[in-house]
């Protein structure tokens, strides 16, 4: 049996997105051999990412500055807003290279069934954005679940007496998809056949 070191370090890899117990142990077995390449490294990076990584106070990603890269760049279109449920969505669209505007990270998507409302997510900072003069339209990057769809639908009424167009991502995006797991032609099909919602 591991000592209760490496038994913790197992079930703190477990916690990760798609890693059981078994995959745990492995990795955790993989950093253990390879203490010099792989586990101190590795240390070292997390401890500095632990220290210099800040979630933007404008659009909600991650990033060493705040605010972030893209929302201080000044080569990015601020007319349009891009919305997201989280990070790694941001980063599938980013992916693409496409999409020039800005951001703003839900943080998750209203789902009155969980009792997440309106006042759970970031839902006013974007509206107080969008509601700016300088934007143009909205760009509805949600997934196309029930739950995302109703996201969509709120963020929509909420905007419908400004100047501001309201799109959603189209062709390309399956019913039931999340953006992390499409790959990047299919976002990119899916962001140039954006329409109205």
């Amino acid at each position: 049996m591991a000592g209760v070191e490496i038994e913790a370090l197992i079930r703190q890899l477990s916690k990760l997105p798609g890693l059981g117990p078994r995959s745990a142990r492995r990795i955790a077995l993989a950093l253990i051999k390879r203490r010099e390449i792989l586990l101190d490294p590795l240390v070292q990076t997390l401890g500095a990412a632990a220290e210099a990584v800040k979630i933007c106070t404008r659009c909600g990603n991650y990033d060493s500055q705040d605010p972030c890269s893209i929302c201080d760049d000044p080569r990015r279109d601020p007319s349009l807003i891009c919305v997201v449920e989280d990070v790694a969505d941001l980063w599938a669209l980013e992916r693409t290279a496409l999409f020039q505007g800005r951001y703003h990270v839900t943080g998750g998507l209203l789902s009155p069934l969980d009792g997440i409302g309106p006042s759970d997510l970031k839902l006013d900072r974007l509206i107080a954005r969008a509601n700016a003069p300088a934007v143009r339209e909205v760009i509805m990057a949600l997934s196309a679940t029930v739950d995302g769809q109703t996201t969509a639908h709120y963020i929509a009424e909420r905007l419908q007496d400004t100047d501001t167009t309201v799109s959603g991502l189209a062709h390309g995006m399956p019913i039931g998809g999340e953006l992390d797991y499409l790959d990047d032609g299919t976002i990119s099909a899916a962001l140039k056949a954006r329409r109205p919602v």
